[in-house]
């Protein structure tokens, strides 16, 4: 799937100096950028229904999703040329964020597989950058995590994007744009948010794998 957006290259979730300013004129105008609650995501902008998460259309993006019989999705990665973004949303508390500790337990998980992770400031706060050993080698990764009201979104980058944060180009662009729909059900923190095809999609995929059986020849 492709789509194409222009990239808003305002900031929004920077954790500097600048923190106090920024959140003042988002209380006047909105977040100049996302990834954005659905309350205030803004309007006329082609994007990709996936259920909890909305994916803005990027040109040479291409959307990839792991779904099963049912469509319901397992993975979504996002690719452009050898770079990829790993999507992730998840429910969190009203009141606080969950990307401090979610960040810690994954610097553990890696901890414990051999491979050491360094904690680096980005253009959304802390990431996680760490090199792990694959069947093809060492892989570098860049996690990183975006806290909203009630969610929290995980992106994993691959590629020259996990080391150099400005190769990303239209992946970030992509993660800009965000849309969650956390909807009104309650759920338990961390709990991964439900993701789903497009019904047509879905039923695309559905005729695909069970094909309506030849007729029969008298």
């Amino acid at each position: 799937m492709i789509f194409s957006r222009k990239r808003d290259s305002a900031g929004r979730h920077a954790r500097d100096e600048q923190t106090t300013e920024v959140l003042d004129s988002q209380e006047e105008s909105g977040p100049a950028r996302g990834p954005y609650d659905i309350s205030e995501a803004p309007e006329g902008v082609q994007r990709l229904d996936l259920g909890s998460l909305h994916i803005p259309a990027v040109r040479d993006v291409e959307v990839r999703v792991q779904a099963d019989p049912e469509g319901v999705i397992q993975q979504v990665v996002l690719v452009h040329g050898a770079n990829a973004l790993q999507l992730g949303v998840f429910a969190a508390p009203r009141s606080e964020g969950i990307w401090d500790e979610v960040r810690e337990e994954i610097r553990k998980s890696l901890f414990n597989d051999g491979a050491a992770a360094q904690e680096v400031q980005g253009e959304y706060g802390t990431e996680l950058h760490a090199r792990v050993r694959t069947p093809d080698g060492l892989t570098a990764l860049r996690f990183v995590g975006i806290d909203g009201p009630r969610w929290m979104v995980r992106g994993v980058y691959q590629g020259d994007a996990a080391s150099d944060p400005a190769a990303a180009g239209p992946l970030a662009e992509c993660l800009d744009g965000l849309v969650v729909d956390r909807g009104q059900e309650a759920k338990p923190v961390r709990e991964p948010l439900p993701l789903r095809l497009p019904r047509d999609v879905a039923d695309q995929a559905a005729t695909e794998a069970n094909p309506a059986p030849a007729p029969r020849e008298a």
